[in-house]
C-alpha cells in the first residue's frame, strides 16, 4: 500500500518561516528590555557597596632605610627624595615602623600574608616557604582583595619567596638589570657588593619598566575598585644607576654615618656571627678609603627610586582615582653601610629593623602629620581591611593602624617585634622587641642584649648585664615571644629552588 501523501489545507493564521522569524525578534526584544529593566533592582547589594570601596596603590621598594626621615641619631647628611617626603606631607608620616624580618623573603611573606616569622618559621632567604603549615593556611594581602571583586595586578618586586599567584589578574615580577660592561666597578667589587654609574637609558631599566606597567594599569578605566602594587628592586645592591643621580651628591659633600670604633665588642658571640662577612667587607671599604663613594652610590640609588615613584604618585594624582584611593609606601627592612661595623642587613639592630612606612588615606589620614609610635609592617594588611570595608583572616598577626591615622597621638602599645635566624646555622629563632624605652634582643643560648634608647640611640653600649636596667629589661622579655613559643626555622631551600 502506498503512503498516503497529504495535499496542503489552507488555514488561517498559518505561521510561515518568515513569520516566525519576526515573532520571536519581537519577543526576544521585549524579553531583553525587561530584563534591563529589572537588572538594577536585582543587583546583590555587595556590588553597590564594592563600587564605593576605596582602591589601593600599595609601594614597596627594597633596602631602602630611614636616612630620609632626617633624623640626626641615624643620619645627617644630604638626601634626594622629594616625592616620597611630599607623600609623607599629604598623610602620615609612621616614624618608627619597624619590619617582621630584617631580610627580604621573611620580611615581605610576613607582611603579604599577615603570618609573623615567629609563626611561619621563615626567619631568612633561602628557606622553604611551602613547608610552614601557618603559610600553608594563609590568605596573602592580594587573595584578600581578589576574593572581595577588586581588581589586583602586581609590577616589580612585591613578593619574595612566597606568593599565590592565582590571586593576580595580572603580575609581571622583576628583573635585576645587567652589570654594566667592565664590572665590578669598584676595587672591592665582589658579586652584588658594587656601585658605579649603568651603562643602560634610564628608560630600559627593570624598575623603570615596572613603574611604566603601573602608571598604564592606573590609567585604565576601572569599573571595579582596584590593588594596584609596585615594587622596585632598587636600592638594594648592587648599586647600579644612571649617572646623573651620582652627580647629586658631589663626593666632597657626602657625609658618612657614625660608626664606633670596637662597636662589636659588648655584643654576644651569636650576634657577632651574623655580622662575621659583613664586617670583613667594611674593613675592605675603609682599608680602600671608600666609605663615602659606597655612601654615596647608596644615596643615588635611593635618589633614582624617588624619581620612578614620583612619577607613578604623579600619574596618580592626574588621575580621576585620586581622591579614592588609599597610597601606601613601605621598604621591606633597613640597611646598614658600616654602623655597628656592618654592611646591608640581616642584623637584630636598628639599622636593619627600622623600615619606611607611609599611608594616605584619603578622608581617613590628615595630611603632614608624623606619628611616633612603634608600630610594625604587620600592622598594615589588618589596616588596609579595616579602610577598605572587608573582614579579614581571622589568624592575622598585625593590629589595624586606623585609630592611628585618626589620631597619630592615640594610646597604642608597641607591636615592633622582628625575628631573624642565622643562615648558615637556622636552628633557632631570634627575636628583638623595640620600643620608646629601648631595645631588647635575645638569641640563643642565653645569649641577650638591652639598649637604651633615650641615651643611646646608636646601640652603642649593650646594657644588658646593668642592673639598673633590671626591671626594664624584664618587661621587654615579656614581650618577646618565648623560645617554646617560636617556631622553628623552615628548612634551607633545595637547591635549584629560586627564593
Amino acid at each position: 500500500m502506498k503512503p498516503r501523501h497529504n495535499r496542503p489545507v489552507a488555514v488561517t493564521g498559518y505561521i510561515t518561516p518568515q513569520r516566525v522569524s519576526t515573532e520571536m525578534k519581537t519577543i526576544y526584544f521585549l524579553l531583553l528590555m525587561l530584563m534591563t529593566l529589572l537588572i538594577p533592582l536585582t543587583r546583590p547589594a555587595h556590588a553597590d557597596e564594592l563600587q564605593k570601596r576605596p582602591n589601593v596603590l600599595f609601594l614597596v621598594a627594597d633596602d631602602m632605610n630611614t636616612w630620609l626621615l632626617d633624623d640626626p641619631n641615624r643620619y645627617d647628611g644630604k638626601v634626594v627624595a622629594p616625592n616620597l617626603r611630599a607623600l609623607a606631607e599629604s598623610g602620615v608620616n609612621f616614624r618608627h615602623a619597624y619590619t617582621a624580618a630584617p631580610v627580604c623573603c621573611p620580611s615581605r611573606t610576613a607582611f603579604f600574608s599577615g603570618v609573623s616569622p615567629w609563626k611561619s618559621g621563615v626567619y631568612h632567604n633561602a628557606q622553604q616557604t611551602d613547608q610552614s603549615k601557618p603559610l600553608g593556611q594563609a590568605l596573602s594581602l592580594a587573595g584578600m582583595f581578589h576574593k572581595a571583586g577588586y581588581s589586583t595586578a602586581g609590577y616589580g618586586k612585591i613578593t619574595h619567596g612566597w606568593d599565590q599567584k592565582g590571586h593576580w589578574d595580572e603580575k609581571i615580577g622583576h628583573k635585576r638589570d645587567p652589570a654594566p660592561p667592565g664590572a665590578p666597578l669598584t676595587p672591592v667589587g665582589r658579586g652584588e657588593q658594587d656601585w658605579g654609574p649603568i651603562h643602560l637609558a634610564e628608560e630600559d631599566m627593570n624598575d623603570t619598566s615596572n613603574v611604566d606597567a603601573a602608571i598604564r594599569q592606573l590609567q585604565r578605566k576601572h569599573d571595579r575598585p582596584f590593588f594596584i602594587a609596585c615594587g622596585t628592586f632598587n636600592p638594594h645592591m648592587p648599586w647600579y644607576v644612571p649617572k646623573k643621580y651620582f652627580d647629586m651628591f658631589p663626593l666632597d659633600e657626602v657625609t658618612t654615618p657614625k660608626m664606633l670604633p670596637n662597636d662589636l665588642d659588648d655584643v654576644p658571640p651569636l650576634g657577632r656571627a651574623l655580622t662575621k662577612g659583613k664586617s670583613r667587607f667594611v674593613d675592605s671599604i675603609l682599608e680602600h678609603g671608600l666609605h663615602g663613594n659606597a655612601v654615596r652610590g647608596y644615596l643615588a640609588t635611593t635618589a633614582y627610586v624617588d624619581a620612578q615613584l614620583g612619577r607613578l604618585l604623579d600619574a596618580l594624582n592626574k588621575s580621576p582615582y585620586r581622591d579614592n584611593t588609599i597610597v601606601v609606601f613601605l621598604s621591606d627592612h633597613g640597611f646598614h653601610l658600616g654602623e655597628k661595623h656592618h654592611w646591608q642587613k640581616a642584623t637584630l639592630w636598628e639599622e636593619a629593623t627600622h623600615c619606611l612606612l607611609m599611608i594616605r588615606a584619603p578622608g581617613v589620614s590628615a595630611g603632614g602629620v608624623a606619628c611616633e609610635r612603634f608600630v610594625s609592617l604587620q600592622d598594615v594588611y589588618p589596616t588596609l581591611a579595616e579602610l577598605c570595608g572587608i573582614t579579614p583572616p581571622s589568624y592575622l598577626d598585625g593590629r589595624s593602624l586606623v585609630s592611628l591615622l585618626e589620631d597619630p597621638k592615640a594610646a597604642w602599645k608597641s607591636t615592633a617585634i622582628t625575628c631573624l635566624s642565622d643562615k648558615g646555622k637556622p636552628l633557632q629563632g631570634y627575636v628583638t622587641v623595640r620600643n620608646k624605652t629601648g631595645r631588647y634582643v635575645r638569641y640563643a643560648q642565653g645569649q641577650e642584649e638591652f639598649y637604651d634608647a633615650s641615651t643611646d640611640p646608636r646601640e652603642w653600649t649593650n646594657q644588658i648585664d646593668n642592673p639598673k636596667y633590671a626591671r626594664l629589661i624584664e618587661r621587654l622579655r615579656a614581650l618577646a615571644p618565648s623560645p617554646s613559643e617560636m617556631a622553628a626555622p623552615m628548612p634551607p631551600a633545595r637547591r635549584g629552588k629560586k627564593q
